[in-house]
């Protein structure tokens, strides 16, 4: 069994240091060593590569744990982080979340498949969820007669801008995100913000 400890932070204002001193803190009091460290300073709204995750996930094998400070830190929301964890669960590795022990796995063999099952209730929920905030969304647009389509003659610049995002946007609907979720990812990475509605024209295109 090997032990790997997971550190993101978002911004520069918050300390890797801390949360490395958190997780050692933490493997003192349960005796074990923390094999290695992966590291990352980057914002949750970045895909899974980028923060490391997948490199994460394939160093992981059955029966190892993973420390990590508290459940925000692996996904960018809670339905990407509950698939993450449901992926290591599956996979037999064991979490320990620090700030939430009541979620961990780790010496608490015992309500692990009542885990388990909460975590997979409610991945399936929100992403029912969301799937339906999204369809409503466009319908609701469509039904309010906004025009979701790029006009004829219109050389729809700011549309445009969305370009170089399509299959990072499309595989966010596919997850089933919200629009509103969505643009505000996509806006971070954006010299200037779009509007919900050119958000949804540019979807309904894909």
């Amino acid at each position: 069994m090997k032990t790997i400890g997971y550190i993101r932070v978002s911004t520069d204002k918050q300390d890797l240091n801390k949360q490395r001193h958190l997780l050692l803190e933490h493997s003192q009091r349960l005796q074990i060593i923390i094999n290695e460290f992966i590291e990352i300073e980057i914002s949750s709204s970045k895909s899974s590569r980028e923060r490391k995750i997948d490199e994460l996930t394939e160093k992981l094998e059955k029966g190892d744990l993973l420390l990590v400070a508290e459940l925000s830190r692996l996904g960018r929301n809670m339905f990407e982080t509950l698939n993450i964890i449901n992926n290591l669960l599956d996979k037999g590795v064991e979490i320990s979340f620090i700030r939430q022990p009541e979620l961990s796995t780790y010496k608490n063999s015992q309500h692990v498949k009542l885990l388990f099952a909460i975590y997979s209730y409610f991945a399936e929920t929100e992403r029912d969820f969301i799937s339906t905030r999204t369809r409503q969304g466009l319908e609701a647009a469509k039904a309010s007669g906004k025009i979701l389509g790029r006009p004829k003659g219109s050389s729809n610049k700011k549309g445009r801008a969305l370009d170089p995002f399509k299959d990072q946007i499309q595989s966010y609907v596919e997850m089933g995100l919200p629009i509103a979720s969505i643009m505000k990812i996509v806006n971070n990475q954006l010299e200037e913000g779009l509007s919900y509605n050119s958000f949804t024209s540019f979807i309904i295109k894909i």
